[in-house]
C-alpha cells in the first residue's frame, strides 16, 4: 500500500477517533481526499480490501451461535425489518426516479430495491464499539442487537454469493466433506498452543480451506470464509483465533474503506441525497423498537437495542460495491452510501451515549408499547431478603461475595447481566441473578429498603456512576461502596456519593470485602442477625 495512503488514513482515522467516532469514518474521508488529490485505486489495494472482507466474514462465523439466530426476536425481527425497510426505502427511491431527479433517473424497481437493500443494514462495527464501551455486550439488549446484526450479515452473504451469477461446479458438493474434517481441525487447534500458530491457522482456515476452496468449485469465496468460521465456532479456541486476527482484519479493512473513497465519485448532489437517507434513520430505529416490543421485550431493552442499530452499515458499502462492479449501479451511488454511513455514525455516537437518559426521559411514552407477555429473559427481579447486593460478578465481585457470605450468611445477592456467568455461579452454589443494574426499571422492581449495603464491582466507570444515580433517586439509604480501576476514578466516584472507593489494582475481591467490613463495622453488625 502506498505510504501516502497509510499516512493520510492514519491522520484522518486518528482525528475522527479523538471526537468519539469510529476511525472508519476517517478512512472513508481519506479515500475521498486521496481521490481529490488525483490518486487512484490499484490491484494491491483491491486485494487488501478483498482480504479484509474475507476475514470479516470468517470472524463473524467464529462468533456465530445458531441458537441465538433461532430466537424469534432475532430471525423474525430481522427478516420483517429488512423486508419493510426495502419496501419503504425502495418505493421512495423509485418515486424519486419517476420524478426525474438526476441521480435517480433511469432506476427501475429492481435497482431501487437494491439501493434500499444496501441501506437496510445496521453497522456491526459501530454497534459492537458502542456496546463494548458501555459494558453492555452481555445484556439482553446487547445480545439481541448483536443477534440481529449477525442475521443481517447472513443475508448479506447470501446476496454476495448469488450476485456473482456463477453456476457452481458439480464438485461443489464435495464441500460438505469439510464437516468430516471438523474433528481433525479441532485437534489441530488444540495442538497449536497459544503463540503465532493460532493466527496463522486462522488465516489458513479462512483463506485456503474456506475462500480458495469455495472459489475453485465456482462458489463465492466470501461464503467459504463464513462457512469455515461457523465450522470452527464450537471450539474453545474460536475466540482466541478471532482475537488474534483482529488486527489483521482491521488493517486490511482500511484498504476496503480507502478503496471505496477512491472509486466513488463525491459530488454535492451525492451528499444531498445521502443526507436525505439520513433523515430516514428514525424510521429504521422506530421500526426496530416496535418489532422488539411485539416480541415481548420491555420498552427499555427495545429502545436501547434500537439505538444501537440506528445506523447504516459497512455491509451496505459491500452491497453497493458489488452493484457497481456488476454494472447495476452508477459509481456515484457508492459515494451516497458512504456519506450516509459516515453521517449516521456522527449522529449515532451521541445518541448511544445518551440512550439511557433518553429512555428515562421518554419512559412514560415508551412503556405503553410493551406487550402484556414478558420475554423470558426480561422478567421482573425479586431480591427477597437480600441485605447486601454485589453488582458485577466478575473476579472481584466473586471474591467479595465469598468473603461477605462467610461473615453474614445467605443474605448476599450477586447481580450480573451475563447469562453464562450467572449459570456458572449457580453451579457453584452462589445466589446470583441475571439483571442489568443500569436499568432504571430494575430499581423500580427492587425493594431497596431491605438492602443495607451495595458493592459496585462492575468494570465500567460510567456503569457504576449510573447505578449511584439510580440509588440516589430511590428510597435507598444504605451504604454504597465501589472499586475503581484507575486512581482518577476514585475521586469521581466519591464526588458522586460513593461512601468507600477501593483501588482494584491493589485490592482483589477479598481485600475489597475486608476493607468494607472494617470501614462499616458498626453499620454491618445488624446484618449478621437480620430481622425475620
Amino acid at each position: 500500500m502506498d505510504p501516502v495512503f497509510l499516512g493520510i488514513a492514519f491522520v484522518l482515522g486518528f482525528a475522527t477517533r479523538q471526537v468519539g467516532l469510529p476511525p472508519l469514518v476517517g478512512f472513508l474521508a481519506a479515500g475521498f481526499a486521496l481521490a481529490g488529490l488525483g490518486f487512484e485505486s490499484g490491484p494491491t489495494l483491491v486485494q487488501f480490501a478483498d482480504l479484509g472482507v474475507t476475514l470479516l466474514l470468517f470472524s463473524i462465523g467464529l462468533k456465530l451461535k445458531i441458537e441465538t439466530l433461532l430466537k424469534p426476536e432475532v430471525w423474525a425481527g430481522t427478516s420483517i425489518h429488512m423486508v419493510a425497510t426495502v419496501v419503504v426505502f425502495g418505493l421512495l427511491v423509485f418515486a424519486l426516479a419517476a420524478a426525474g431527479v438526476r441521480l435517480f433517473a433511469g432506476l427501475d424497481l429492481a435497482t431501487s430495491a437494491l439501493i434500499a437493500f444496501a441501506l437496510s443494514f445496521s453497522s456491526t462495527v459501530f454497534a459492537v464499539k458502542a456496546l463494548e464501551e458501555k459494558g453492555e455486550m452481555p445484556s439482553l439488549h446487547g445480545r439481541v442487537a448483536i443477534g440481529i446484526l449477525i442475521m443481517q450479515d447472513v443475508f448479506a452473504v447470501v446476496f454476495i454469493t448469488f450476485s456473482t451469477g456463477k453456476v457452481p461446479s458439480p464438485w461443489a458438493l464435495a464441500l460438505f466433506g469439510l464437516i468430516l474434517l471438523r474433528p481433525l481441525l479441532f485437534r489441530i487447534m488444540d495442538r497449536c498452543g497459544h503463540g503465532e500458530l493460532i493466527p496463522l491457522f486462522g488465516l489458513f482456515a479462512a483463506i485456503v480451506l474456506g475462500a480458495e476452496a469455495f472459489d475453485q468449485v465456482g462458489m463465492k469465496s466470501d461464503l467459504g470464509a463464513l462457512a469455515l468460521g461457523i465450522l470452527l465456532a464450537g471450539h474453545g479456541r474460536a475466540k482466541e483465533i478471532s482475537d488474534s486476527l483482529l488486527s489483521f482484519k482491521d488493517i486490511l479493512l482500511v484498504g476496503f474503506f480507502l478503496n471505496i473513497g477512491l472509486t466513488a465519485t463525491l459530488s454535492v448532489e451525492a451528499v444531498l441525497i445521502a443526507l436525505l437517507f439520513v433523515l430516514l434513520l428514525p424510521f429504521k430505529a422506530a421500526l426496530f423498537f416496535v418489532l422488539l416490543t411485539r416480541f415481548h421485550l420491555r420498552a427499555r431493552s427495545s429502545s436501547l437495542a434500537a439505538c444501537s442499530l440506528a445506523t447504516y452499515s459497512e455491509f451496505g458499502l459491500i452491497v453497493g460495491a458489488i452493484g457497481v462492479a456488476n454494472g447495476w449501479l452508477a459509481a456515484d451511488w457508492l459515494a451516497v452510501v458512504a456519506v450516509a454511513l459516515a453521517v449516521s455514525f456522527v449522529l449515532g455516537a451521541p445518541l448511544n451515549a445518551m440512550a439511557h437518559g433518553l429512555y428515562a426521559r421518554f419512559h412514560d411514552r415508551l412503556v405503553p408499547w410493551e406487550s402484556e407477555t414478558r420475554h423470558p429473559d426480561d422478567q421482573p427481579i425479586y431480591p427477597g431478603a437480600t441485605r447486601i447486593a454485589i453488582l458485577g460478578m466478575g473476579r472481584i465481585g466473586t471474591g467479595a461475595y465469598e468473603v461477605m457470605r462467610a461473615r453474614f450468611g445467605d443474605v448476599i445477592l450477586g447481580l450480573d447481566s451475563n447469562p453464562d456467568k450467572v449459570a456458572a455461579h449457580h453451579e457453584a452454589g452462589r445466589n446470583v441473578i441475571q439483571g442489568d443494574a443500569t436499568d432504571s426499571d430494575f430499581w423500580q422492581r427492587v425493594q431497596p429498603g431491605k438492602i443495607r449495603l451495595v458493592m459496585l464491582t462492575m468494570s465500567e466507570l460510567n456503569a457504576n456512576l449510573d447505578v449511584v444515580q439510580r440509588l440516589a433517586d430511590s428510597p435507598y439509604d444504605g451504604k454504597i461502596t465501589a472499586v475503581a480501576r484507575f486512581p482518577d476514578e476514585v475521586e469521581t466516584l466519591e464526588q458522586a456519593g460513593v461512601h468507600l472507593v477501593v483501588d482494584s489494582v491493589t485490592q482483589a475481591g477479598a481485600g475489597f470485602a475486608s476493607q468494607v467490613q472494617q470501614e462499616f463495622e458498626a453499620e454491618l453488625a445488624a446484618i449478621a442477625a437480620p430481622d425475620t
